[in-house]
């Protein structure tokens, strides 16, 4: 399968450098630019992009309004947003990932790792960050004031299993370190995760780990 990019920043010399990079992977093609955050959302429903490499600040809406657009089309449901960020440590990676976003990196990251990350969000595998992913999380989507009170409930739905799962999950653990954790198969335990998510309506394992500290399942 050829993952199709829609990559959208201001910066056109950026986008350019983005775009020979990806189109010289034989498993990646660049099928549009976007210079705004409308022209993002427009063209994700043109192109049908499987991913769309997004910028937080660009001029009139910026990446978090367009993610946030997106992410909640439900004609665009298989969509995977990976922003991008000059400073990784900025609190509106945060609100990217509440608006839906599946992880984030910083724009200084090494090319290699940008390829990686974007097979991993399309996977869906792993929540993305080179830095402290979790702590960032646990600093913003967990204060008090953000905290999703009415959607405890939601949680009722899993197993003690998923829970549980869903708990290493948002403690920044992977597959295999889970299923070494609880004595599973790393099989068993994306199962798990899986299912968490379906029940969840979580688009991801970024969207399940914000719902892990929104709800109060895991505290920082």
């Amino acid at each position: 399968m050829t993952i199709r990019v829609l990559l959208a920043d201001d910066q056109a010399l950026l986008r350019g450098t983005f775009r020979l990079l990806i189109d010289r992977e034989p498993d990646m093609e660049v099928v549009a630019e976007a210079a705004t955050g409308l022209e993002a959302v427009e063209r994700s429903r043109t192109h049908r992009a499987d991913l769309v490499l997004m910028d937080i600040r660009m001029p009139g809406m910026d990446g978090i309004e367009a993610t946030e657009r997106i992410c909640r089309d439900e004609d665009l449901a298989g969509v995977k947003i990976l922003v991008l960020t000059t400073f990784e440590t900025d609190e509106y990676i945060v609100d990217a990932l509440r608006a839906g976003a599946s992880g984030f990196l910083g724009k200084g990251i090494d090319p290699a790792e940008l390829l990686r990350a974007i097979r991993t969000v399309v996977s869906g595998d792993a929540l993305l960050s080179p830095v402290a992913t979790r702590r960032l999380i646990a600093r913003f989507v967990a204060q008090p004031d953000t905290r999703d009170r009415y959607a405890t409930h939601r949680l009722d739905a899993l197993t003690p299993r998923e829970r549980e799962v869903m708990v290493l999950t948002a403690q920044g653990l992977s597959n295999q370190d889970i299923a070494q954790r609880l004595h599973v198969t790393p099989l068993t335990a994306k199962t798990h995760v899986n299912r968490a998510m379906a029940k969840l309506d979580a688009r991801d394992r970024a969207q399940l780990v914000v719902i892990a500290y929104r709800t109060g399942l895991v505290h920082p």
